[in-house]
């Protein structure tokens, strides 16, 4: 039992005309794993399991058919073209392009029995399967060297599959008696097993050193780290590879990201030119501030002096030569401040400071703490 290739010119014109029945896919689609072949005859299409001897099975790009009686397979071909079923004749083996896999699995699987009881004609989808949806549900970790912390991620997009050994996936791969077999059919385990080895892949590339910014931009490395660990269970077991992962966006949890923006920040501040820029932009919006503050604008001014020298020295050399600018800024002020209370008469008990003009009543003086002179 087996199947045949038709010549070329027996198959010219209608096909119903020149075959008892024709055989073909019932329902391909473009997230279609396999689907039941189709009798058709004269009358039409029949629900009948025998296929007849002499029967024309057509075969289409991107498809491997299988010929089975009883489940167990008799004859395939992965070529495309016209087959007539020939049940005196030995299988044929049509492998066309993945004949390697196909020769090596062949006798796992064979018929080795009688005559046919229950034919039926499979097509098993050799396309890349794209679009299949993916998202981690919870966070995965992330240990970034550059960040020097453990940080956690959330990763959505697609990723594709293909059937890469028929033989194996109609054996494994497919649920018995199942007619058609969709993507979403199958997905929920495949799924599971997919997540998994994205984790494992994940922490490979935290391992191998990658930054985890990089990691939207590293989806080929992403697809060969997951194919690596999808090895046993997917090609060697059922037949199937991931072609390529897609991550569609990545995300961090609050904490993961309060610290990149903390690490960012430290970075930034690095370089002197964006220092100088930063505290530049912070002592004018505390001159801006000194002017409204409720206790006057000199003791707000004496209250910056005094912390951009602290500053200073906290932030080198640049830093300190802007606080003593701005400190002497802080002098003039009250000093012009001292100017219009001067103007007026002083009053018994009062004192003008001899270091900086202010006019005081107390021991020292509010503007820059000198002792009332004696």
């Amino acid at each position: 039992m087996g199947i045949i290739r038709a010549a070329v010119g027996s198959v010219a014109g209608s096909l119903s005309d020149q075959f008892q029945e024709v055989v073909e896919p019932f329902n391909m689609g473009p997230q279609t794993l396999m689907t039941q072949g189709r009798i058709k005859n004269k009358s039409g299409f029949s629900s009948k399991d025998l296929i007849s001897n002499g029967s024309c099975i057509h075969v289409y790009d991107n498809q491997l058919m299988l010929l089975t009686d009883g489940g167990k397979i008799i004859d395939y071909s992965a070529e495309p073209g016209y087959f007539i079923v020939d049940n005196s004749s030995m299988p044929s083996l049509f492998q066309g392009q993945i004949k390697a896999s196909l020769k090596d699995v062949w006798e796992r699987f064979k018929f080795n029995g009688s005559s046919p009881q229950s034919q039926k004609v499979y097509y098993i989808n050799t396309q890349e399967i794209k679009g299949i949806k993916f998202g981690t549900r919870n966070a995965v970790n992330y240990f970034d060297s550059f960040y020097n912390a453990e940080l956690f991620l959330r990763a959505f997009g697609t990723y594709s599959i293909q059937v890469t050994n028929p033989l194996l996936f109609y054996a494994n791969g497919c649920p018995r008696n199942a007619s058609q077999v969709e993507v979403d059919d199958i997905n929920e385990q495949y799924l599971n097993e997919f997540l998994e080895a994205l984790q494992a892949a994940i922490n490979q590339m935290s391992a191998d050193g990658e930054r985890i910014s990089y990691v939207a931009s590293k989806s080929s490395t992403l697809s060969k780290y997951m194919a690596d660990v999808l090895d046993d269970t997917w090609r060697e077991l059922r037949g199937i590879e991931v072609i390529s992962v897609g991550i569609g966006s990545i995300s961090y949890d609050e904490e993961s990201q309060k610290l990149i923006n903390m690490r960012n920040q430290g970075a930034m501040m690095q370089d002197p030119t964006i220092r100088e820029g930063y505290v530049q932009s912070a002592v004018a919006q505390g001159l801006q501030n000194a002017g409204s503050n409720p206790a006057g604008a000199g003791a707000a001014f004496m209250g910056m002096g005094m912390g951009m020298n602290a500053a200073g020295g906290f932030m080198g050399t640049a830093s300190a030569t802007n606080a003593a600018q701005m400190q002497q800024q802080a002098q003039q002020a009250p000093a012009q401040g001292a100017g219009a209370a001067g103007a007026r008469q002083k009053q018994p008990g009062e004192w003008f400071c001899p270091e900086c003009g202010s006019l005081n009543a107390g021991n020292f003086c509010m503007n820059c703490g000198t002792r009332k002179p004696q």
